[in-house]
């Protein structure tokens, strides 16, 4: 049975307080680094709020994790390397409606996360956290459904049906759909490993 959005934000709720905890962060600390307001957060982590995607961004690049890893389980040794397509968590944005759900197996430990996006015809993601990326991110996109334009820095790329673009996120970016159908792509992405020489699975990315 797929997941609803109560079900999501009930995970959220738990998720992000406990991320906090082991960051060692209060709400008001957590407010500055984010650029979320303290009540957002809190409401956010009390399970009161269904909050959109770009707060979510914002929210995970405070943590210095993914906007993915935000919905799966952490990392736990004997989690499966399977994942069914009826256990894969999916969220709706409640802002533009667009449809993410996670692919990778939840709480396997891996470099690389992808997940699958439904973006509405004529709706608009962005994200637009300010300040440098805590670990830097190589992400691809690659379209399986309808076409998308998608904005890194100042460039925009359209991109149609099989089409696949590489990145480093290393600031701003969106994705519109500027079709009349929804279209349908996998983001696939990786973290460098951080300095200090410890595994990188605390990563951030766009959806």
């Amino acid at each position: 049975m797929e997941t609803t959005n109560d079900d999501i934000n009930a995970r959220l709720a738990v998720r992000l307080r406990n991320l906090r905890a082991e960051r060692g962060l209060t709400l008001e600390a957590l407010a500055e680094r984010a650029g979320v307001s303290r009540s957002m957060i809190s409401l956010v982590e009390r399970g009161e709020s269904s909050p959109t995607a770009a707060v979510l961004d914002r929210l995970a690049a405070g943590l210095g994790v993914t906007l993915a890893s935000l919905f799966a389980d952490g990392a736990h040794a004997d989690a499966s390397p399977l994942s069914r397509r009826a256990d894969q968590a999916t969220w709706r944005d409640p802002e533009t409606g667009y449809l993410r759900r996670n692919l990778s197996p939840a709480g396997f430990p891996s470099p690389i996360e992808l997940a699958e996006i439904i973006l509405p015809a004529g709706a608009r993601v962005a994200y637009d956290t300010p300040g440098t990326r805590a670990v830097a991110i190589s992400q691809q996109v690659w379209v399986m459904e309808g076409g998308i334009e998608l904005s890194v820095g100042g460039d925009t790329h359209a991109l149609d049906a099989g089409d696949c673009l590489a990145m480093r996120l290393e600031g701003p970016i969106a994705f519109r759909n500027p079709t009349r159908r929804e279209a349908r792509y996998v983001v696939a992405l990786a973290a460098d490993q951080p300095s200090g020489g410890t595994k990188a699975h605390h990563l951030r990315s766009a959806p």
